[in-house]
């Protein structure tokens, strides 16, 4: 079941849209800050500040057939409330539409795509999220990349803008080959070579794209769950946005906790969302 929809130029039906928006308000794993529930209403609230066109892109929103089916229902328990993320990101895969997930905390990521199956995985992230289980659960938000890695395989995944980790996963990450790109990294080479680097390494036209808003600095983006400093810039996220878009067939923005600031991160994030619908409905223009 899903509650009303309301994300800013949604005008669609579902049977007629390409883009399928809904929101999972949980955080049932949180440990730093709470409140990540309450992101897909704050997103969806700031996503109205935007004109409807794109200039870079040559879209204007408004004739993109994308439609919000709202909130999916979410259980107290991470395990059902996953199992339903699955379900209803299935359906819509089935329908040949793409999701679009607005979390909630990053553990509903692996939800997603699972439903894929056969993907290649991009998340940016300010954390390795390797632990094999944090706080007595193997489905926690400190957890997702190693569940993700189980499910689409090593030479399937790829990790963008990471500076934190304990130290048994950054060893985890070096023994297994776990392909991801540091800051450092990053500022060497330019956002935008990493970022073909990854295509190549995955060599696969179908990837997932999550971004995890705490790639981000705080000082862009101060209201998220687990805030890191010397993070990327929001345009480095447009341009991984912009260059990947061709190859997206299903994408998800998570961990803002909307109470740690006046509104910008839930800006932000809703910016994003409508950069990626402009720039995946913008190639071959």
């Amino acid at each position: 079941m899903f509650i009303k929809p309301t994300f800013a130029d949604a005008n669609a039906g579902y049977e007629d849209a390409e883009f399928v928006i809904f929101g999972v308000p949980f955080d049932g794993t949180s440990c730093f800050r709470s409140g990540s529930r309450r992101a897909p209403s704050a997103v969806r609230g700031a996503s109205y500040n935007f004109e409807s066109y794109d200039p870079e892109h040559d879209v204007d929103l408004c004739d993109v057939p994308f439609c919000d089916m709202g909130d999916v229902e979410v259980s107290v328990s991470v395990d059902e409330t996953l199992a339903d993320v699955q379900s209803k990101t299935k359906r819509i895969i089935d329908d040949n539409k793409i999701p679009i997930m607005i979390g909630g905390e990053h553990s509903l990521t692996y939800a997603c795509i699972r439903a894929f199956g056969d993907v290649g995985a991009i998340i940016l992230d300010a954390h390795l999220d390797l632990r094999d289980e944090y706080a007595g659960s193997r489905q926690s938000h400190a957890c997702v990349s190693r569940r993700i890695l189980e499910e689409v395989g090593i030479k399937n995944y790829v990790s963008i803008g990471v500076r934190s980790g304990a130290r048994e996963e950054y060893d985890f990450a070096r023994q297994n080959g776990v392909r991801f790109y540091g800051v450092d990294q990053i500022q060497s080479k330019g956002v935008v070579s990493i970022t073909q680097d990854s295509i190549k390494y995955l060599g696969t036209g179908k990837i997932y794209l999550s971004i995890d808003m705490d790639v981000i600095d705080p000082g862009y983006a101060p209201a998220v769950g687990t805030p890191e400093p010397f993070g990327l810039a929001p345009a480095d996220i447009a341009c991984v946005i912009k260059a990947l878009a061709p190859r997206v067939v299903g994408f998800d923005l998570v961990e803002i906790s909307p109470d740690y600031d006046h509104g910008q991160t839930s800006l932000l994030g809703a910016k994003l969302i409508r950069e990626f619908i402009a720039a995946k409905k913008g190639v071959g223009k």
